[in-house]
């Protein structure tokens, strides 16, 4: 059975969720989301809480109970204090930049590369070596996090490349004589 499906999503004050048909919709002061439920879990709402049940006994919907009350949890997480991914990158010349709503970073290639910010992340630079980015969706802020390290991740010997804030590269010893 799932831990982590049996505890009911508390729902915060100043966000309100509809659940009609196979569909919940949140909205709250940074945005409306929606989330499309599977028909293997049963989603009630009761005393400002969000209960997520298995359809029956079978292990596909047991297996999904818990991943139903997760994606729950940060949908109303999301419409209610967003999500923020931090990026440092290092390495000697190696920066980002603001450019519209593109972000313009020099990764030691023979050009910059430009990477286009879609409408519902916000992105800035508070420093030549730091990005931020935020948004409601949790995946959508994770998945852009990826690519922009994915053009120069970091490498094992130096530590050059776009890392995650806090994330530990593991560093290997150079050549000896």
């Amino acid at each position: 059975m799932s831990r982590v499906g049996k505890y009911p999503v508390e729902i915060p004050q100043g966000v309100k969720l509809s659940y009609e048909g196979d569909t919940m919709v949140a909205e709250g002061k940074l945005g409306k989301e929606s989330l499309k439920i599977s028909k293997d879990v049963l989603v009630t709402i009761e005393d400002n809480k969000v209960v997520v049940r298995p359809a029956s006994d079978a292990k596909t919907h047991r297996m999904l109970w818990g991943t139903f009350r997760t994606q729950i949890k940060n949908l109303v997480h999301g419409v209610s204090q967003g999500f923020t991914i931090d990026l440092e990158i290092e390495g000697v010349g190696y920066r980002a930049s603001m450019k519209g709503s593109d972000i313009v970073l020099q990764l030691g290639f023979s050009h910059d590369v430009n990477y286009p910010i879609p409408a519902d992340i916000k992105a800035e630079c508070p420093k030549p070596t730091a990005i931020t980015l935020s948004g409601t969706n949790k995946q959508r802020v994770g998945q852009i996090a990826a690519e922009i390290r994915s053009y120069r991740p970091p490498e094992p010997y130096k530590g050059k490349g776009v890392r995650y804030k806090g994330e530990f590269i593991l560093r290997k010893e150079g050549k000896k004589k």
